[in-house]
């Protein structure tokens, strides 16, 4: 059996829109670029606050000493499949990152055990 041919880009675009070659389609040639709209993001207000919350008062890269790739410790969790979906759709539903559920999860986790909160133990290492 012989492999299908491989697509590029430029043959999968010409396929799709075969007016593009010779020129625009003629359609296309009578009708007017359409401009696009800007659409900015208003954070002045009450809204401001609840969007910004996750985000409250990060320190300055230079003081804490690179990025957090560089001064964390990796660690690998191994989930099941539909434990890995329900936590991709929660993190999509709250638009957020996996990252920020997980800790999270381990701030409760902490606290439900008696211990000092992520907040805490990152104050006191900076003293």
């Amino acid at each position: 059996m012989s492999r299908p041919p491989k697509l590029d880009l430029a043959s999968i675009v010409a396929s799709a829109n075969p007016g593009l070659r010779g020129g625009p389609a003629p359609a296309t040639r009578d009708r007017k670029p359409v401009e696009a709209e800007v659409v900015r993001l208003d954070l002045s207000g009450s809204q401001a606050h609840s969007l910004m919350a996750p985000l409250a008062a990060p320190m300055p890269t230079a003081e804490r000493g690179g990025t957090l790739k560089e001064r964390a410790k990796q660690m690998s969790v191994y989930l099941e499949p539909p434990v890995y979906d329900q936590l991709r759709d929660l993190a999509y539903a709250e638009r957020t990152k996996m990252h920020a559920l997980m800790l999270e999860a381990l701030d409760l986790l902490f606290r439900q055990r008696g211990a000092r909160s992520i907040a805490q133990v990152m104050n006191e290492t900076q003293r």
